[in-house]
């Protein structure tokens, strides 16, 4: 076992409302200067819809993430010899106008107009070239369904719903959307990584954390293709290419992220997790149906006495340890089995995990298709969701529908349980029966309706103290450098030109 220490997230959906307190604070930090304007490392989207930058999910478009080839995987549209011929010229790269192009406004010319007999007004000018400019979309253009022809329609994640079904959930009556906040998802084979031919992007040895050396950053934006979140972003005036931190020195301060310390709807979970670094490939690797159940193999129970005596023979500090025994997200994901990654059909092993959202839950779709507004019990059938499971499976699970039922009973049963406890009006049987198909006790229920709804900050936030005096040891005792497909993560060696 090669084990490392990973500071991971849990973002739960259906406590997410739309906010953008959480982009403000990002921008307002680290994204508010020439060059990084449409920049947003945080974002929240409508889902459904096209998203930031527009239809990032299309990999037939942007070309990014990882392809399974036998026993590995291989960049899909970075690399060696694709870049070299991708160099001057890259179609499969976002263009400025797939983000957004920035613009401010004129507000000068509400006071200084000369009299006249119409109203003033404040004309929106382009960030970039100074020039006046019509804005065509922003970074959160379709929010709230907002455009919903242009936008919603066109979601990447209804290409298995049939398109009888996918007109008639745009009906106002059957209408649904969700919120969907992103951010980089500090991979475990991160495909930023591999596709740098300047070796400037790497993952720190003592948190997992992926991070741009701006001084050997030579702008050749293969990061920006390789990664298929778009999370790796060029700034136009420094040459370079930026990305999240992760807030890397509040972290080592003991602080959450700007982003989670901000969450209005306190929807983020932050911690550390423990892995093999030893499965990477193979999970990276695995068949479809079998990525999550590999990914979740590769982390480690931090209880362990094995699982803890490798860890410090491998560097990791004792603090470190407690944190991951005493962290959320191993709870959310390992623990309980509500969180999932997003699209892990891109094969770089996320670390930022979602709970699905359960809403809809109080109106269904009968079997003619027919929208209800009564339902048998309380709640309505999960399976007659007014979002269909086939969208939320693209989404979660790389299309595995089954998954997504085991979470979303889940959640239901702890709804049915709690709402049994505090109201009483629900049938016994109905409580019983729910708790029993989701595989849950009424203690587990209780601890993930705690951690949900009642949390101190302290249990939403577990961040181990900084050791920066070990993350050098920990570099050097990392295995072999494999710059060629992302799965090492030691510096290589330096070479003469």
């Amino acid at each position: 076992m090669d084990i490392r220490s990973q500071i991971a997230m849990v973002f739960h959906l259906d406590k997410c409302i739309g906010c953008h307190t959480c982009s403000i604070a990002c921008k307002n930090i680290w994204t508010d200067r020439k060059g990084a304007e449409y920049m947003w490392w945080n974002n929240v989207e409508t889902k459904p819809g096209t998203g930031y930058p527009s239809k990032w999910e299309d990999q037939d478009i942007y070309k990014g993430g990882w392809v399974k080839k036998g026993n590995s995987v291989l960049l899909k549209g970075a690399g060696k010899i694709k870049g070299i011929k991708g160099l001057f010229h890259n179609p499969n790269m976002p263009v400025l106008e797939d983000y957004y192009e920035p613009w401010t406004y004129e507000y000068e010319n509400l006071f200084e107009a000369k009299e006249g007999d119409d109203q003033p007004i404040a004309r929106p000018v382009s960030l970039i070239t100074g020039e006046t400019i019509t804005p065509k979309s922003g970074p959160n253009w379709d929010d709230d369904l907002g455009g919903s022809e242009d936008y919603a329609k066109n979601d990447v994640n209804f290409k298995n719903i049939s398109p009888a079904e996918k007109e008639a959930m745009f009906h106002l009556e059957r209408m649904t959307m969700h919120y969907l906040p992103r951010m980089c998802n500090h991979c475990l084979n991160p495909a930023c990584v591999a596709s740098c031919p300047s070796g400037a992007i790497y993952k720190r040895g003592e948190d997992g954390v992926v991070l741009i050396n701006q001084e050997k950053c030579r702008g050749w934006r293969m990061c920006v293709t390789a990664c298929p979140y778009k999370k790796s972003y060029y700034n136009w005036n420094t040459g370079k290419s930026e990305k999240c931190v992760l807030c890397y020195p509040r972290l080592e301060a003991g602080e959450a992220p700007a982003c989670h310390q901000s969450c209005v709807g306190r929807i983020r979970y932050i911690g550390v997790m423990l892995y093999d670094a030893d499965k990477i490939e193979a999970a990276a690797a695995s068949d479809e149906e079998n990525l999550i159940a590999n990914q979740m193999d590769i982390y480690l129970d931090p209880n362990d006495p094995e699982v803890i005596a490798e860890a410090i023979k491998n560097g990791i500090h004792e603090s470190t340890i407690e944190a991951a025994q005493k962290s959320p997200v191993y709870k959310f994901v390992k623990e309980w089995g509500l969180a999932l990654p997003l699209h892990p059909e891109f094969r770089t092993l996320p670390n930022l995990f979602y709970v699905p959202p359960l809403l809809p839950t109080m109106a269904f779709v009968n079997e003619e298709g027919v929208y209800e507004t009564t339902t048998e019990h309380f709640w309505g059938a999960i399976e007659k969701s007014r979002l269909p499971m086939s969208y939320m499976a693209s989404l979660f699970s790389a299309g595995n529908e089954e998954i997504i039922k085991i979470v979303l009973k889940k959640l239901m049963a702890v709804r049915l349980h709690r709402r049994s406890e505090t109201v009483g009006d629900l049938p016994e049987k109905e409580t019983k029966d729910a708790i029993r198909d989701a595989v849950l006790d009424k203690e587990t229920a209780d601890e993930i309706f705690r951690l949900t709804s009642l949390p101190l900050f302290d249990e939403r936030f577990v961040i181990p103290a900084a050791h920066r005096e070990e993350a050098i040891e920990m570099l050097e005792s990392a295995s072999d450098y494999k710059g060629s497909t992302g799965f090492g993560f030691k510096v290589p060696p330096k070479r003469g030109l």
